[in-house]
């Protein structure tokens, strides 16, 4: 009988204390932990604000920034930088979505060996790391798309009934359309995050073990979430609760690494921005250029430090999937318990020992 989404919990557990402290390698728990990352494992997500120079008070006929410290600086060179950072940011984007499809890939071929070779699956993996790739490129332009079609019909339906003329004079139809936009939206972005679970934990090991396309892997398995609808829901209840309890025991401990390690490099970053204050130096194009990087190289080792500590989960979860998914799927059960080899016996070499045939029962008198 298959695995039941409460069942898959055991083996899941099982496979991760086998793969890291059976025995504990701090290489692969390195590797782990920079594979995870990289593959999206952790579940993070950041933005970037990027101020609007219209916020700011004008002078008139000074095209220049007028705020103390600036030091009238012309507002070309600083809106050609946020440009510049603007284009970086998505070419930085578009090129990580790439790693992170392969990567994608490297982590559940090293979750199902109990052996990350990143190196070795890089190579191999790069077919099916493009074709999820372009797949991942496709879904986050329909979710952009849909997302701007819903806003922009919701105002262009408020412009026209001239609710956006006199807002005060429409305050109710105003707040009843925008709580309806706002769950419509809501149900929309949980509708995309379930398909993208699902995707990454059913979807994946299709294309790793076969070498299929998302839309047929996606075909198949809708085929088998239909013969199963009740087991599907379970996996997707049961895995926000185990991510919720995973997400509030690994908060915790990453708050205290945080307040041990964070809080005295934050101080010595204050003291040194002091410190230039009090030598004169203004916010120029290149004080915010460093700046940028001081805060990326920052951010960079708070994720390299979340991604440590989240090796457990890295290896967890995945393996509660594949756990999940094997016993409907027979090419990953076959991956994943493997037939024994059978014994090879060299020329010439005597025949392994069996015991003779027992002596036939003596049949009953009478």
């Amino acid at each position: 009988m298959p695995f039941s989404a409460v069942d898959a919990i055991s083996p899941a557990v099982e496979h991760t204390k086998q793969q890291l402290l059976r025995p504990f390698r701090f290489g692969q728990w390195i590797r782990l932990a920079f594979v995870g990352l990289l593959a999206g494992e952790l579940g993070s997500g950041g933005g970037c604000n990027v101020p609007n120079p219209s916020h700011f008070p004008g002078r008139h006929g000074g095209g220049q920034f007028p705020m103390p410290g600036w030091g009238g600086a012309d507002l070309a060179v600083f809106a050609g930088l946020i440009v510049t950072l603007l284009v970086a940011g998505f070419v930085l984007w578009v090129v990580l979505m790439y790693i992170s499809s392969v990567m994608r890939f490297i982590l559940f071929d090293s979750v199902l060996t109990k052996e990350c070779h990143i190196r070795d699956s890089w190579n191999r993996r790069q077919g099916p790391g493009w074709h999820y790739f372009l797949w991942k490129l496709a879904y986050a332009l329909v979710t952009l798309g849909v997302m701007t079609i819903v806003v922009g019909i919701s105002l262009g339906f408020a412009f026209a009934m001239g609710w956006l003329n006199h807002p005060k004079e429409h305050i109710a139809p105003l707040v009843l359309a925008g709580i309806a936009v706002f769950f419509v939206i809501v149900v929309f972005v949980i509708a995309m995050a379930v398909i993208y679970v699902l995707t990454k934990d059913f979807v994946v090991p299709q294309m790793a073990l076969e070498d299929i396309g998302a839309i047929e892997g996606w075909r198949r398995l809708w085929s088998m979430m239909k013969a199963e609808k009740t087991a599907y829901a379970g996996y997707v209840g049961m895995k926000i609760v185990l991510a919720v309890v995973a997400s509030i025991v690994l908060g915790i401990v990453g708050f205290v690494l945080v307040l041990i390690i964070l809080i005295p490099v934050a101080g010595a970053a204050i003291a040194a921005v002091l410190a230039a204050k009090a030598a004169g130096v203004g916010w120029t194009a290149g004080t915010i250029t460093l700046a940028v990087l001081a805060g990326s190289g920052l951010l960079a080792f708070f994720f390299v430090l979340t991604s440590l500590i989240s090796v457990p989960a890295i290896v967890f979860f995945p393996a509660y999937s594949i756990y999940f998914f094997a016993a409907r799927y027979p090419a990953l059960s076959a991956a994943l318990y493997p037939a024994p080899a059978m014994a090879q016996i060299s020329p010439g070499a005597p025949p392994p020992f069996e015991p003779p045939p027992l002596p036939p029962a003596p049949e009953p008198i009478g």
